[in-house]
């Protein structure tokens, strides 16, 4: 749910709970607090990263981008949905050429629990390709080494190889 659609069930909740106190119906009304306050607490814990995550497998960047400006303090996510708001910031920021934005946004989404390896993998990935672009071999190596201890998919071991190979051409 985005942030509007949350704010007119919310109105929806209220009028509803307003007409149940006139009417008498104190039980619903312990229902429409529930109501509310989980909207609200989604709204803060989760808020609108579910849907820029559909927009962004979709490759829809400024839909992505729109709906993750809805999210006014990311602090407040839950560690399970900020690994990946900070993950699509880092590429739609590599995509409109913000190299350092880009960086910062990787370096945060590689210090957050992944679920997956090969998840955590492409942000180490990112952020070596990131790394190799400014020259900086030492790191690319540090987060080349990083990604050996993780299980990737055949296509992030194959990245990872040519980003190898790479290095051994300016070593």
């Amino acid at each position: 749910m985005n942030t509007r659609f949350r704010f007119i069930l919310i109105a929806i909740a209220v009028i509803l709970l307003a007409y149940v106190v006139v009417s008498g119906h104190y039980y619903l009304c312990i229902y429409l607090c529930g109501f509310i306050g989980f909207v609200i607490w989604t709204q803060y814990r989760d808020g609108t990263v579910f849907l820029a995550t559909q927009a962004f497998h979709r490759q829809d960047y400024e839909k992505t981008k729109r709906l993750l400006e809805e999210i006014k303090n990311p602090d407040h996510l839950r560690k399970g949905r900020r690994n990946f708001y900070e993950f699509m910031l880092g590429n739609i920021a590599m995509h409109e050429g913000r190299i350092d934005d880009a960086e910062y946004h990787f370096q945060l989404a590689s210090r957050l629990p992944w679920r997956k390896d090969n998840e955590k993998g492409m942000v180490l990935i990112n952020l070596a390709n990131i790394n190799l672009h400014k020259k900086e071999y030492e790191r690319v190596n540090t987060y080349l080494d990083l990604t050996d201890k993780l299980t990737l998919t055949t296509r992030q071991k194959g990245i990872v190889d040519k980003i190898r190979n790479e290095i051994n051409k300016h070593s």
